[in-house]
């Protein structure tokens, strides 16, 4: 669950004076001097969809605060480019709102109010856009008497030396992504790799039906092809031998079969008008079923080109035993097929770990190149644990039946991580908001919409794609997944002002 997060420069809200870091927005977007002079105050909020950033001049009676409403979409972190925007002012039921029709530039609404008594109000901002609506209320917002009511009260707020300021409209640009500080289960993990396998229940070898000349089917056939359940790949033809001749063997199976049908035929009718024994006739039926099943058997598939063999299921060629033209035997192994609908993952874990491998958890693994996926969480299971090491294989197997589409080819390497033990509960974060520098971690923080702090940390278990944090950062924090090392870039430049607007 996301939380809804507001932060404050101050005990109640967030202030700032403009001549240090506030700034407003002309009718474009840009930013301008419109404020300048006045006490002005900002707040960061984020709900499950939306990240709202607004700045606006302290709201006094009788003057007109201009909102600079920065909107962002948290999914891929991009400017709301379509929609409406409500501000309104509450206070016991009643106030006062204004809308505006669409954003001056991508992301910013510059909706105005101008309250008529002083008090505390609600903030509230509407949003509507062709994808979804969401709604955000700020508490507690004062309207002042008059401006030097609201400078005294306000003050000049001081920003962190280690403040870094990245503006929205940097980070709208690029591949931008932040998350919240969370707690979850967090599990001991055995660190490893593992090897990709198919899975025994999906290979299938077909093998000849009869001795003779194997011939592919026309069409490129190599390993890798893709064939459909059905499917005519190759045939086998003894056409020319003379032994084992399956031409021979089914025109013999046919005579035998004719010859059987006749004799059943004049048979059944004797035994119906009772001139011949039951037990005569049941031995001649006997007779006629082999030859039917005899011969039905040979000539299934057959064609002047020889025996066909088909495919039994949709999936793929995994290798050839022959090679077209070749000569197979009765029996013979010609091609295997694999469907892929499940994979076999074998992890090797050192012995060490034998007695934490009898309780196994779950096991973390990479379907793809940088991908993270859990096996209980894709309906995978566990299908055995090796009970012993040889000199040539020191470690423990763990077999594993993955129930996805995985891009890596059989055989391949990929990184695990197996899950033993109980679960604790603790913050965590995702693995791809780490910034190393020769072993130590820092991270992100978002301070508020356009401020960030790189905040060191003391990192512990790794489970999948998230990472436990034992120091350094509270539950529901922002930190930044995506686009870490440009905020990082932008505090050693040395070219931002102090709030990042060069007006």
């Amino acid at each position: 669950m996301r939380y809804i997060i507001v932060l404050f420069s101050l005990v109640v809200f967030s202030c700032q004076a403009v001549e240090d870091h506030g700034h407003s927005h002309d009718d474009s977007g840009g930013h301008s001097h419109e404020n300048e002079g006045m006490a002005s105050v900002d707040f960061t909020v984020w709900t499950q969809q939306t990240e709202l950033f607004v700045e606006f001049p302290a709201l006094v009676v009788g003057e007109t605060s201009r909102f600079a409403a920065h909107f962002t979409v948290l999914d891929e972190h991009q400017p709301v480019r379509e929609g409406s925007v409500t501000v309104s002012l509450i206070k016991g039921g009643k106030g006062i709102r204004h809308s505006v029709d669409a954003p001056s530039s991508p992301g910013i609404f510059g909706p105005s109010l101008q309250p008529k008594e002083p008090g505390i109000y609600q903030l509230v901002f509407d949003l509507q856009t062709p994808d979804y609506s969401d709604r955000i209320v700020l508490e507690n917002i004062p309207v002042f008497a008059s401006s030097d009511e609201a400078a005294n009260a306000l003050g000049v707020t001081e920003e962190s030396g280690n403040a870094i300021t990245f503006l929205k409209e940097q980070a709208w640009k690029m591949e931008f992504q932040t998350a919240p500080v969370l707690k979850k289960e967090v599990y001991q993990t055995i660190v490893t790799s593992g090897i990709w396998k198919v899975a025994p229940s999906d290979y299938q070898t077909l093998v000849a039906p009869a001795s003779g000349r194997v011939n592919f089917s026309p069409g490129v056939l190599t390993e890798g092809s893709a064939v459909r359940k059905g499917q005519v790949l190759m045939s086998v033809s003894s056409v020319g031998l003379t032994s084992n001749n399956l031409s021979a063997e089914i025109q013999k199976a046919r005579a035998d079969y004719e010859q059987a049908k006749s004799e059943y035929e004049r048979k059944k009718d004797l035994y119906e008008s009772r001139i011949v024994p039951k037990a005569e006739f049941e031995k001649v039926e006997q007779k006629y079923q082999i030859a039917t099943t005899n011969y039905e058997t040979l000539s299934n598939g057959y064609n002047a080109g020889g025996k066909q063999i088909f495919a039994p299921m949709d999936g793929f060629i995994k290798t050839f035993q022959v090679v077209n033209g070749g000569f197979a035997n009765q029996g013979d192994a010609l091609v295997t097929l694999t469907s892929h609908k499940s994979s076999l993952l074998e992890v090797q874990v050192s012995p060490r770990y034998n007695a934490d491998l009898q309780n196994i958890k779950n096991i973390w693994y990479q379907p793809g190149t940088g991908k993270w996926s859990s096996l209980a969480e894709k309906g995978g299971k566990i299908l055995s644990v090796s009970k012993e090491v040889e000199a040539d294989q020191p470690l423990i197997s763990v077999f594993a039946e993955v129930r996805e589409s995985v891009e890596m080819p059989e055989g391949s390497f990929t990184e695990a991580q197996v899950v033993v033990g109980d679960a604790t509960q603790s913050l965590v974060v995702p693995i791809s908001c780490l910034i190393e520098d020769y072993g130590n971690y820092s991270v992100m923080v978002q301070l508020s919409g356009e401020t960030f702090e790189r905040r060191n940390v003391t990192v512990g278990r790794r489970n999948g794609t998230e990472v436990e944090i034992m120091k350094g950062l509270s539950l529901g924090e922002i930190v930044v997944t995506k686009g870490a090392y440009q905020v990082k870039m932008a505090s050693m430049s040395g070219q931002a002002p102090a709030h990042g607007h060069a007006h």
